[in-house]
């Protein structure tokens, strides 16, 4: 357990077989296939998940830090995290389990010694984690900024070792952010800055200069640091992102259509018909993807990397023709799609 209300757990996963396993990219993620339920009278149930990498690369294991999910305050008749739950309740040491290669588009650029900054809210941490760790052991020279936010010292995790490393390591900073509004102790004790990590904590506490940053987040979050840090005059190459839900990250105009979100030949105002839910919908090109258009009309979608890596929302794909932002990591065959990086290019005809 990785804080202290007993929320945020670490699993070492090791190769079965013994074998040293493929370096990844620090900031990757690994893609799961669980299968759930399987008691008597109860149909197995098939997901697949996917959970940042929490530590440097390690020929030996791999590491995932999962919060487990439960349901808001406000709304407590929400039914729990099922992939959460199953980690935190049913894995144990000795458990098997189904991982796809690391994988996924956000990553720590290894070339460059521009110094960082990484940017995580709540369980956003972890990505974070496997960058910072990866800078400290291959390069001890490149200046580190870590602005951690989180509501308070219970779900503060990875606390002493981020404490340690900022307490040995000149070139490293850290920067706490709690935004529980009834703090028990003065910034200082357990952290360094009350409220949420906007661009202004950034203007007081940066130094100037060239900086490039990852971000990794809830959804408000990233709805409104990302697009201020590009209207700050933040360089897009230098801004990194992936959101842990759904998020429709607006950035100004830019030389890049696939930063915008907008894909070349993408048309608007064409017809969506969705064979098993029976619904006709209509593409008007205000939403990046598929996914988030489904969403905002309120369809019920399976996704998880969110980036055309896992395939959790792979669709049947029964007529028309989808463009992609980038080409995917996740093999496609014929008739199929994916909604997390795909644009219609004409009107479509979907098994969902």
């Amino acid at each position: 357990m990785e804080d202290s209300a007993q929320a945020q757990c670490s699993f070492y996963l090791e190769p079965v077989d013994g074998q040293a396993l493929s370096p990844y990219k620090a900031g990757q993620f690994l893609t799961f296939s669980l299968t759930l339920g399987g008691q008597s009278g109860v149909a197995l149930d098939e997901l697949t998940r996917c959970y940042s990498l929490s530590e440097a690369p390690h020929p030996d294991h791999y590491r995932v830090t999962i919060k487990r999910a439960e349901p808001p305050a406000s709304q407590p008749n929400v039914p729990a995290g099922r992939s959460s739950s199953y980690f935190h309740d049913r894995v144990q040491v000795g458990s098997l389990l189904q991982v796809r290669a690391p994988s996924g588009r956000f990553h720590l650029d290894t070339d460059s010694m521009v110094p960082v900054v990484l940017i995580g809210g709540g369980i956003g941490i972890t990505p974070m984690m496997s960058m910072l760790h990866w800078c400290l052991d291959h390069q001890p020279g490149r200046i580190i900024h870590l602005y951690y936010g989180v509501r308070n010292r219970t779900e503060h995790a990875f606390k002493s070792v981020l404490e340690q490393w900022a307490a040995r390591v000149p070139h490293f900073h850290l920067h706490v952010v709690y935004s529980d509004k009834a703090l028990p102790a003065p910034p200082g004790v357990d952290y360094h800055h009350a409220g949420q990590i906007n661009v202004e904590l950034l203007k007081q506490t940066l130094p100037h200069g060239q900086h490039q940053f990852y971000v990794c987040g809830p959804t408000a979050m990233m709805e409104s640091l990302v697009p201020a840090l590009a209207a700050w005059g933040v360089p897009l190459a230098d801004i990194h992102f992936e959101a842990f839900g759904p998020a429709s990250v607006l950035l100004p105009s830019a030389k890049s259509a696939v930063v915008q979100g907008v894909l070349p030949g993408s048309a608007s105002s064409l017809e969506i018909r969705l064979q098993r839910s029976q619904r006709s919908l209509v593409w008007d090109n205000r939403e990046p993807n598929l996914l988030a258009f489904f969403e905002s009309h309120g369809v019920a979608v399976d996704s998880g990397c969110r980036s055309g890596s896992c395939g959790s929302c792979v669709t049947p794909l029964l007529d028309g023709e989808v463009l992609y932002e980038h080409t995917p990591d996740f093999e496609l065959t014929p008739g199929q799609c994916l909604l997390c990086v795909g644009k219609p290019a004409a009107a479509l005809v979907l098994g969902a």
